[in-house]
């Protein structure tokens, strides 16, 4: 019995590690590739390849949390305050939801573009929200599809780096 809670506590000690090396390379690969966004307050980076990337390893609740930080983190840094609490909230749902969707069949990409394409939806339209209440209804148009190219090219380079990535785990 103690034999389990020692292997239990250290995969929990190694999930850990992992979302917090996950929060740190997606900050700093998402505040290296970074896109403003003529006419919005907003910007394109790679941080929704790394929530994927997250939720698809870790699962949903700390997918949720890497997705959460990483969000806040970077809007921090970039300077987009007003964005911190958003997307704290966004991001984690749509690392949360892209995790508990893609555990139901970890197998078949199917299943994984069908996760991503739901958190990208999540993401979108929280981003939406959010630019309606900062701004205006206007600003949140806008952003629409921007934030669906953000997402697209989050899903794709997570479908070039997952295997390479699972593999090595």
């Amino acid at each position: 019995m103690e034999k389990n809670n020692v292997t239990q506590s250290r995969n929990q000690i190694k999930s850990m590690a992992l979302a917090s090396v996950l929060v740190a390379v997606t900050v700093v690969v998402s505040r290296v590739f970074i896109i403003p966004i003529p006419l919005t307050h907003g910007y394109i980076n790679l941080c929704d390849a790394g929530i994927f990337v997250a939720a698809f390893l870790l699962g949903p609740k700390l997918g949720g949390l890497v997705g959460g930080i990483t969000g806040f983190l970077l809007d921090l840094l970039a300077g987009y305050g007003q964005y911190m609490l958003f997307s704290l909230v966004v991001h984690g749902l749509e690392g949360l939801i892209v995790g508990l969707w893609a555990n139901r069949d970890s197998n078949h990409w199917w299943v994984r573009i069908m996760a991503m394409t739901l958190g990208t939806l999540v993401m979108v339209g929280g981003y939406f929200l959010s630019d309606m209440m900062l701004y205006n209804t206007a600003a949140g148009i806008i952003g629409i599809p921007m934030n669906i190219i953000q997402g697209v090219i989050g899903m794709v380079v997570t479908v070039l780096i997952y295997p390479m990535i699972k593999r090595r785990i």
